[in-house]
């Protein structure tokens, strides 16, 4: 297949109309290439690459197109490709590019990485002192403002079948810091998270859905101002350690995009031209590690 490629490559540099007629290659420099599959012979989409030089640096960088195709234009040299994936284990090879020429690594095929063991059935709880949320806000339209929430607790249940676990978080909504008195002032008043009267935001997620490797969607209510939404955190399960006493320990990241106006929060100041102050969608980020309950 791969020189099929390389022959409608040769054929586009000789002024013929082609797929790749559009690619224009300096005379110092070269095509690299490659096709990557997965253990059954289909593209992988999506598969994340880097082009390296001999020295480490990277040159170029990107993702796979729907056909699972590596197309790089770069200086004469020798190179190392690097391929990966969710779910897959990286695929690492070597190659010598020539001026004017084409090196075609051919098709790569990943294989299927082993999930990660996942937590013993059971009660765990969270760690705070291990635990971070943290959400970002658009400012202006151009740059964005961070904060996290210092003081929450939650815990999980895993059952059995890790489909029908549950989590449940609380978080003191008054801890919220975004490191500027006046603002976090303002984010507890009546016009955001209302703090005097909703003392609390909680989740309560009780579907979980495995999306491959180690990827999860974990479903269930946000309530927030006394609203209550479904949203699905968007979780990268990483696996099982021991802590520095020894204890068992699990982790993952999660991440969730909300809309303001979904649980009331609809405060707005314009600015000059019809500029709003603060963007209409907040992304949540996560990083939890959880341990048996005691």
């Amino acid at each position: 297949m791969f020189s099929r490629w390389r022959d409608r490559f040769t054929a586009t540099g000789a002024g013929r109309a082609g797929p790749f007629s559009g690619l224009v290659v300096p005379p110092s420099a070269g095509v690299l290439g490659c096709r990557v599959l997965d253990p059954v012979s289909e593209p992988v989409q999506q598969a994340e690459f880097v082009v390296t030089d001999s020295a480490g640096r990277k040159v170029v960088g990107g993702e796979t197109d729907p056909f699972g195709t590596v197309v790089a234009v770069v200086p004469a040299g020798e190179y190392r490709l690097a391929v990966t994936a969710e779910g897959y284990t990286p695929f690492h090879g070597s190659a010598t590019v020539t001026a004017g020429g084409h090196c075609g690594l051919g098709d790569v095929a990943l294989q299927m990485a082993p999930p990660p063991a996942l937590p013993e059935p059971g009660d765990w709880d969270l760690d705070p002192m291990h635990t971070s949320i943290g959400f970002t806000a658009r400012h202006i339209g151009l740059a964005r403002i961070h904060g996290r929430f210092n003081t929450f607790a939650g815990a999980v249940r895993i059952a059995d079948r890790m489909e029908n676990s549950a989590m449940h978080v609380v978080i003191d909504a008054a801890s919220i810091d975004t490191a500027v008195k006046m603002r976090d002032d303002h984010l507890r008043s009546a016009d955001f998270l209302d703090v005097e009267n909703h003392r609390t935001l909680e989740f309560y997620g009780d579907r979980f859905t495995h999306r491959g490797g180690s990827r999860w969607a974990v479903t269930g209510a946000l309530t927030l101002k006394g609203v209550s939404r479904t949203v699905t955190l968007d979780t990268q399960y990483l696996g099982i350690g021991n802590g520095m006493e020894g204890e068992t320990r699990a982790a993952c990241r999660a991440t969730v995009e909300l809309h303001r106006e979904d649980f009331t929060l609809t405060w707005q100041a314009m600015l000059a031209r019809g500029i709003a102050a603060i963007g209409s969608s907040i992304t949540v980020d996560l990083d939890i590690q959880i341990v048996p309950k005691a």
